[in-house]
C-alpha cells in the first residue's frame, strides 16, 4: 500500500509523531478545526479494513450502517477495530486494522486521498484502490 521509495524516509517522521502525540490532546485539538485543514493536514491517524472481493468490503460496511452510520452516529473505534479483525485481509487487521500516523506521500494514490479527506472520527464509504477495497476511519491529522 505505501510507496517504498518513501516509506522508510516517512517512516520515521510517523514513528516520532506517534509516539510524541500518543493519540492524545494534540489529535483532539484538530478535531474542532478539520473542516479547515482536511487539505492541509501533514499527518494522518487511521485504521482501515481491507478486502480484495467488493462483496465483502460492502457487507462490513452493511455493519457499520446497520450500527451506527444509519442513526448518523460515529462508529467508535474499538467497535471499528472489530470489524477489521473480522474482516480485513490486511496484516494490519490483527491490529484492528491501525495504521498508527502515517505522513502524506506514504500512502498511494485513492488510500492517500480518502485517508487526508475524511473528518476527524468519520468512516469513509467503501471505495477502491489498487489494493483491494477500503473503508477507512479516520482518527486524528496533525499539521
Amino acid at each position: 500500500m505505501g510507496k517504498d521509495s518513501k516509506a522508510k524516509d516517512a517512516g520515521g517522521k510517523g514513528k516520532g509523531k506517534q509516539a510524541s502525540s500518543g493519540g492524545g490532546d494534540e489529535a483532539k485539538g484538530a478535531k474542532g478545526k478539520a473542516k479547515s485543514d482536511l487539505g492541509t493536514c501533514t499527518y494522518v491517524k487511521a485504521r482501515h479494513i481491507l478486502c480484495e472481493k467488493q462483496g465483502k468490503i460492502n457487507e462490513a460496511y452493511k455493519k457499520l450502517q446497520d450500527g451506527w452510520l444509519s442513526n448518523g452516529d460515529k462508529v467508535p473505534p474499538a467497535e471499528f477495530a472489530k470489524l477489521a479483525s473480522e474482516y480485513s485481509e490486511c496484516p494490519s487487521g490483527k491490529k484492528g486494522g491501525d495504521l498508527g500516523w502515517f505522513p502524506r506521500g506514504k500512502m498511494a494514490g485513492p488510500f492517500q486521498d480518502v485517508a487526508f479527506s475524511t473528518p476527524v472520527g468519520a468512516t469513509s464509504a467503501p471505495f477502491k484502490s489498487t489494493h483491494g477495497y477500503h473503508i477507512i476511519l479516520s482518527e486524528g491529522r496533525e499539521n
